[in-house]
């Protein structure tokens, strides 16, 4: 019997060795860098969708950013600037119409209707290869470029700092806008301020995932970690945790199994927020009601 080392299995040692040069090459470590940096960001943007019931505003504006994209095709400016000042402006312009969630929904439906015939419309006149624009469905990790990670750094640095900063004023929006209204806070200004971040947080996050998967870096956090938070604060905390572990885990495993990211960082980020579900339901208060109470104008009204 032999008293030596045990040696690991060959496909283990070759699958670690691979995967080590697969961190050392500087596109995957610009991809890593991505979603390492869109976790701190995008994740907070999922809490401000679900707040605000705005589902239908992800598939607005992928539709958005593809008519962006087509533009950029066809007048030779960056594709994914024209995206993100399309879905920034879109964001800006259905503003006033969310007054109610039923009306916002509606305008959604409207844009996503409109922006894609345009889209298609302009592809078809000017003759381009579609395929550039098209691409963004599936999305391309390992393509982000410098831009984007200019990109992906701002909005880690800005939808962060604007919750801070106005996080009783957002508390209180994403609880009862009529109320938020009586309480002195601005509240066109504010929505008008998370829609555009909102827009332009899903066209900044389109190459990491594509259009139909962007869901996993967003909404899908979010999700669990309104399970888990009992505070506006604690879920963004939590929403920005569970961000980072999925995204990381995710990458590294579908580099390790040479797999699409996309599709696992989906799954990745869909199997935490079943797991959470799962969990037994915490007793305590709405995470709407600390952040309304902590209201200057709430606690002097009783």
């Amino acid at each position: 019997m032999s008293t030596g080392p045990v040696s690991a299995p060959a496909g283990t040692v070759l699958a670690s060795a691979d995967l080590g040069t697969l961190l050392q090459l500087v596109p995957v470590q610009r991809a890593g860098l991505a979603l390492l940096v869109a976790a701190v960001a995008l994740p907070v943007v999922g809490v401000v969708i679900v707040g605000l019931d705005i589902m239908p505003v992800r598939f607005a504006m992928m539709h958005v950013a593809l008519l962006g994209i087509a533009v950029g095709l066809v007048t030779g400016i960056d594709p994914m600037v024209c995206a993100l000042v399309a879905c920034a402006l879109s964001g800006a312009g259905i503003a006033p119409l969310a007054r109610t969630p039923g009306g916002l929904s509606g305008a959604m439906g409207l844009l996503m209707s409109l922006a894609i015939a345009a889209a298609l419309l302009v592809l078809a006149v000017s003759g381009v290869n579609a395929s550039g624009a098209f691409a963004l469905l599936w999305g391309s990790i390992l393509s982000v470029g410098t831009p984007d990670l200019v990109v992906l750094g701002v909005l880690a640095v800005v939808v962060p700092g604007l919750f801070w900063w106005r996080r009783r004023e957002i508390g209180l929006l994403l609880y009862d806008r009529e109320l938020a209204e009586c309480s002195g806070v601005p509240v066109r200004a504010l929505t008008t301020a998370l829609l555009v971040l909102v827009a332009v947080a899903v066209a900044g996050a389109i190459r990491l995932t594509g259009a139909l998967l962007v869901d996993a870096l967003t909404l899908l956090p979010a999700l669990a970690a309104r399970r888990l938070g009992g505070s506006l604060r604690s879920i963004t905390l939590w929403a920005i945790g569970i961000g980072v572990a999925v995204n990381l885990t995710g990458f590294l495993v579908a580099l390790r199994l040479d797999w699409p990211p996309g599709p696992v960082l989906v799954l990745t980020a869909g199997a935490v927020a079943l797991a959470v579900h799962l969990l037994p339901e915490r007793r305590n208060r709405s995470w709407r009601a600390p952040a309304s109470a902590s209201l200057p104008s709430a606690r002097s009204s009783h």
